[in-house]
């Protein structure tokens, strides 16, 4: 305790002289684990004191100070008060103080580009979307000036919530080359193929005088990310997120708990698988690929409906299989995207081995349409499969590629949260 009887912060200079070098040895102990500590609370995995000095395998004195330290950074808050705990505290079975996110604390500017416009956002600790500023705008072949048009709608959101901002990131459909971070194949934007997107957000970002790491990275992957911290993937080891969106289908993989982006951050293309040799031409120069067999514009088409300009395409063919599921011609095409489908995560089973499989975009309306023929086909055409299944389930976060976003910005204060913030 400190002369005031509250625990000991890890940031403290001066300790009680009658146990200097052990009080001295927990507050080094506690800096180190400040980071994993608050990436726990960030996760829900801490949710009382208890579970936090388990979890980091400190003593209870120790855990104290880690979390009185977050609090004082403002980044979580820890209440006392009785009741409503998971979990006990001592040996008399008091209640363990409960943690949580600063509702009030700092936040991360997340962006997100797509073909049918952008959108802002501040997102908190937790994943929490704060406030939001949809764009819905023509987006131009020059990244520059998109670019500069989410940022300042960003830079708005800050100005009006008055918050500490910790950094910003940049959601794109596109590959996402490193470490240079341009964007190597942008199609569904016209933006020119290796434009260097995160140069020019950062620059955006710079100039509009907000703090912090500007970020960018493919919308699939943060999705992933997201989901896995924060959603329906959450405890998974080895997940495998596959997604439509506006145009194309994405891929990520989650494996022991980090987002796998391989060598120069290109792995899991997986639009490009063929599941349909004789199907339709691809951009990719081959035919039959996920990327133009199972996005919304396949579905529309596999429905004779003649796409319009008034919502995107993803709203069109969601409005679609929601008001017409029984309709012949939508039903047919239900069942050949979910066909397709299946024989692309038929696949990536088979090479990934993955222990959950999330589905986003019309892919998780799609699961939601037919979930046994799905389940089916993937179990039919893949040997993991066969033996045993691997749960596939929807994405649960609303807008997760603009929360993976934030998780890009908020990576420095959960590795370091006193160097990230001083």
């Amino acid at each position: 305790m400190n002369g005031n009887g509250a625990p000991p912060r890890v940031g403290d200079v001066t300790t009680p002289s009658a146990s200097g070098t052990a009080a001295r040895t927990r507050l080094e102990r506690g800096r180190g684990a400040l980071g994993p500590a608050l990436e726990l609370v960030h996760t829900g995995r801490a949710p009382t004191r208890a579970v936090l000095t388990a979890e980091l395998g400190v003593t209870r004195a120790t855990a104290g100070a880690v979390a009185a330290e977050l609090e004082a950074l403002g980044l979580i808050r820890v209440d006392s008060r009785p009741g409503g705990a998971g979990g006990t505290g001592g040996a008399q079975g008091r209640p363990s103080h409960r943690l949580s996110v600063a509702e009030d604390g700092p936040v991360a500017l997340a962006a997100q580009v797509h073909s049918d416009g952008f959108r802002a956002a501040l997102v908190g600790l937790g994943g929490r979307i704060v406030a939001t500023a949809p764009g819905k705008v023509t987006v131009s072949a020059d990244p520059a000036q998109v670019l500069g048009a989410v940022v300042e709608a960003g830079a708005e959101l800050l100005a009006q919530s008055g918050r500490r901002c910790v950094g910003a990131g940049l959601a794109v459909p596109s590959a996402v080359a490193e470490p240079d971070g341009t964007a190597l194949n942008p199609l569904h934007l016209a933006w020119p193929a290796g434009s260097p997107v995160r140069a020019i957000f950062a620059e955006c970002v710079k100039a509009a005088g907000i703090d912090g790491p500007a970020l960018t990275g493919n919308d699939v992957n943060l999705a992933a990310l997201a989901e896995h911290r924060h959603g329906a993937g959450r405890s998974a080891q080895h997940l495998l997120c596959v997604a439509t969106g506006h145009r194309g289908v994405g891929g990520a993989l989650v494996l022991d708990g980090r987002l796998h982006s391989g060598s120069s951050g290109l792995a899991l293309e997986v639009g490009h698988l063929t599941v349909n040799p004789e199907g339709r031409a691809c951009h990719c120069g081959s035919r039959g690929c996920l990327d133009v067999e199972a996005d919304p514009l396949a579905f529309l088409t596999a429905a004779g409906r003649s796409p319009g300009p008034e919502v995107s395409l993803l709203q069109q063919a969601r409005d679609l299989l929601r008001d017409e599921p029984a309709e012949p011609a939508v039903r047919a095409a239900t069942e050949e995207l979910i066909d397709r489908l299946g024989l692309g995560l038929a696949g990536l089973v088979n090479i990934l081995n993955p222990d959950r499989i999330i589905l986003g975009g019309l892919h998780r309306e799609l699961l939601h349409a037919d979930p046994e023929r799905l389940r089916a086909v993937v179990a039919d055409r893949s040997l993991w499969g066969r033996s045993g299944g691997v749960p596939i389930l929807p994405c649960t976060l609303d807008h997760n590629s603009l929360v993976g976003a934030a998780e890009l910005a908020w990576q420095p204060v959960l590795d370091d949260p006193l160097g990230a913030l001083a």
